[in-house]
Formats: C-alpha cells, sequence, structure tokens
C-alpha cells in the first residue's frame, strides 16, 4: 500500500485510522492525541495511488463509487478524523507542492465570465426544486441560518437571519432594494413585507427564478417584487439597497474587482449593500477539487484579505463586520438529518450514486465550519462613512422593533 500508507503516517496525529486494503490486510496508523475510530475498507487497488496524489478528490469518488466503505464506524467519523487532521495533510511534501499548483491555476478553476457563470449554477441549483424541498427549510433558503438559540428550528433560524439581515439595511420607505443572486426568492420577499419598498432579485438559475416569481405573486408582491433570469452585471440602474447572500461564493477571486465596482456603480451615492459570504480564516488557498468537480464548479470561499483588497480598490467604506463561526455547521446539520429522513426519495429521483454523493458533501461541509477554517461573514459596504448610525446598538434596537412588526403583520417562518 505504499506511497499511500507513508502519507497516512504522517497525516493521521488525532484519532486513529485502520485501513482493510483490496487485498484485506489491516494497517493502522494511530495518533498521540485522542479522536474518532475509524475503519475504512478499500476495494480497489488503485486507490493507493490516487489517495496518495489527491486525497480529497479521490476519498470522496471512492465513497461515491462504494470502492471505499467502513465498518463499525460511519463516513461522519472518517470526515471529522479527516478534517481535524486537515493541517497534518497539508504539511505533507507532496501535498505543498500540488497546493502551489493549485493556486497557480486559480485563475482557470475559478473563471466565472458571463455566460459561463450561468453554466456553473445550473450544474448545482437547476437539478429540481423537488429535490432542495426534501432538506431545506420551507422557504427554501440555500445559506447559512442564524440560531438565536440551540433549540431553534431549522426553520426559525432562517427566520432569524432575514431578520438580521434586514436590521443591517436601514430600510426606508419607497428605496429600491437589489438582490444579487436572489435564490428562491424569500430574502427579498421579506424586505418587501416589513418594508415599503420597490425590490428586484437576479439569479441565473432558470428553477429558481420561477419559484420565485410564483412566491412573490402568491404573497401579493408581485406589484412591488420581481425576479429575473440575469447576470448581476448586465445591470444599469442604481439602487438604494444591495443584498446578497450566499452568492458571493461563486464569484471567483480574479473577479472580485469586477464584482464591486459594479457594487459601486450600482449603489447610489447614499446606499448600503450586506454581504453575506462564506469565507475562510487561513490565508488565500484553493477550493477542494472534489467540491468543484462535483458540486460548486468554480466556486470559492475566500480569506478575508482577498475581499478587502478589492473592496479597498473599489473606494466603499465596511461600515460594519459581523463573523457567524458556527451557525453554519449546525445549518448543514440539519439539512443532512433531513436529507437523510428522505434518502429513499432522493434515490427514486436520482440514484445510489448521487445519494452518497451528497451524503459526502453535505457531512464534509459541515466539517470545514465545526472543525476546520471555514466561517461565514457579513460585510455592510457603503460609499459615504456615515450612511448609517455609528453606534451599532441599532442592529438589535431594529431586530426588536422587526420582531414586533412581525407579530402585527403575522409574518411568521416559512
Amino acid at each position: 500500500m505504499f506511497p499511500l500508507s507513508h502519507m497516512l503516517k504522517s497525516f493521521v496525529r488525532k484519532g486513529t485510522l485502520k485501513v482493510i486494503d483490496a487485498e484485506g490486510k489491516t494497517h493502522v496508523f494511530g495518533g498521540r492525541e485522542p479522536g474518532p475510530d475509524v475503519t475504512m475498507r478499500l476495494t480497489d487497488p488503485t486507490l493507493y495511488r490516487t489517495l496518495f496524489t489527491n486525497p480529497e478528490l479521490a476519498a470522496g469518488e471512492a465513497y461515491m463509487d462504494g470502492r471505499m466503505s467502513f465498518e463499525g464506524s460511519t463516513l461522519r467519523d472518517f470526515l471529522t478524523l479527516f478534517s481535524i487532521n486537515r493541517l497534518s495533510l497539508g504539511s505533507y511534501p507532496l501535498q505543498k507542492v500540488l497546493k502551489r499548483v493549485s493556486i497557480g491555476l486559480r485563475r482557470f478553476q475559478q473563471a466565472n465570465p458571463i455566460g459561463k457563470a450561468q453554466k456553473n449554477v445550473a450544474h448545482h441549483y437547476d437539478i429540481g426544486n423537488e429535490f432542495y424541498r426534501l432538506f431545506l427549510d420551507r422557504g427554501m433558503q440555500y445559506s447559512c441560518a442564524y440560531f438565536a438559540s440551540d433549540d431553534d428550528t431549522l426553520e426559525e433560524a432562517q427566520h432569524n437571519k432575514l431578520r438580521l439581515i434586514a436590521s443591517k439595511l436601514g430600510l426606508k420607505p419607497g428605496q429600491k432594494v437589489l438582490d444579487i443572486g436572489s435564490g428562491w426568492g424569500d430574502m427579498v420577499l421579506y424586505l418587501a413585507r416589513i418594508a415599503d419598498i420597490q425590490a428586484v432579485g437576479v439569479t441565473l438559475s432558470k428553477e429558481q427564478c420561477r419559484l420565485a416569481n410564483e412566491k412573490a405573486k402568491a404573497l401579493g408582491l408581485a406589484d412591488r417584487v420581481r425576479f429575473e433570469l440575469r447576470d448581476y452585471r448586465d445591470l444599469s440602474e442604481r439602487f438604494d439597497r444591495i443584498v446578497s447572500v450566499g452568492m458571493f461564493e461563486h464569484v471567483g477571486v480574479h473577479h472580485y474587482n469586477e464584482f464591486f465596482a459594479k457594487v459601486n456603480d450600482l449603489l447610489t451615492d447614499d446606499g448600503v449593500m450586506l454581504l453575506h459570504s462564506i469565507g475562510h480564516m487561513s490565508p488565500p488557498g484553493t477550493a477542494s477539487p472534489w467540491l468543484r468537480k462535483y458540486i460548486f464548479p468554480g466556486a470559492y470561499s475566500p480569506a478575508l484579505s482577498e475581499v478587502f483588497t478589492s473592496v479597498e480598490q473599489n473606494s466603499l467604506w465596511v461600515t460594519d463586520l459581523e463573523f457567524l463561526r458556527l451557525h453554519y455547521a449546525k445549518t448543514l446539520a440539519h439539512w443532512e438529518r433531513r436529507f437523510q429522513a428522505n434518502r429513499a426519495k432522493v434515490a427514486a429521483m436520482y440514484d445510489e450514486r448521487f445519494c452518497r454523493m451528497w451524503e459526502f458533501y453535505l457531512i464534509s461541509a459541515e466539517m470545514m465550519f465545526r472543525t476546520g477554517s471555514q466561517l461565514v461573514f457579513h460585510m455592510q459596504l457603503a460609499k459615504k462613512r456615515d450612511a448609517m448610525p455609528i453606534q451599532r446598538d441599532y442592529i438589535t434596537d431594529t431586530q426588536r422593533a422587526l420582531i414586533a412588526l412581525e407579530r402585527e403583520r403575522g409574518i411568521v417562518p416559512a
């Protein structure tokens, strides 16, 4: 099993990994620190090479294909073990070289020009609304929720997120609002229900656009809210407020200047933007090769240093910054439980390989937020330093006022 065995000796520093190879021989790799005890069976000897040269991609593919399985332990146990030992894997000489090469190719990996961006979005979001209904909240929000309490349901936590973002926008009657990457519409529909605004949501997903417009019509908001199948870069009108939730991860580092320059162009002089995005607390890197190939082509979650550089170059003030650290781990755990509860339905819609792919995605993503370097940030941007109050108390005060308004208007979690 060499050279894979050599790398695994260096890799497993916390917990224990027992590998049963294709010939039935057991190899034990134990760390000096406590952690999960995982037994993994490999049925294909070619995995010795592919796991050595590209462990993240090869492990995901092997699990999808059934060439990797677990005995007396689970995929969650393995991905936890992998996540807590990630730094030691990255320090292995071959992996350090491959990471440098991958960083050098980022421009090609994250290319999202107009046209290709829509193809990348369609790969993930246009696989069917009915599939997403099986594990998302009833409003179908596909981004980090906000858990005011550990006892919050997924629906309550997603509603909390809408309220939190609204409290940072400082909405006023008659304002024009843009939602970049509007998904299935709940963000901008919530804003239209709590404020007298005109709103536009743009998405590159045909499935999302269709359903979002149906929801606007059902709520009686079609006269004030519309959703368009359109790239934000094609817009020319100006807006008082811009919000973007879970879209920035699809922009790509080499498009950041283009993104923030367009935001600057679209905002009125006293306009405000709230950007909700995944990021990470480690230096700039690359997206997981497995995630990039099977789940989110062209996607990347940035280091904050990469975001600030482009913001500074495009004359925007960062007027507020907040980090949601474990909230996405909790969100993903809810999604994974709902996915497993509906696994038979997913298998009937697609196939077993698809189910295993999504299991690998949901659990590995949770681990990135629970034990890895991923986080979610809220970045409030403006052209003017005093576009929003200079004391932060207004955010909490506005949330309390919105709770009272929601009760008055009968607005409850979807």
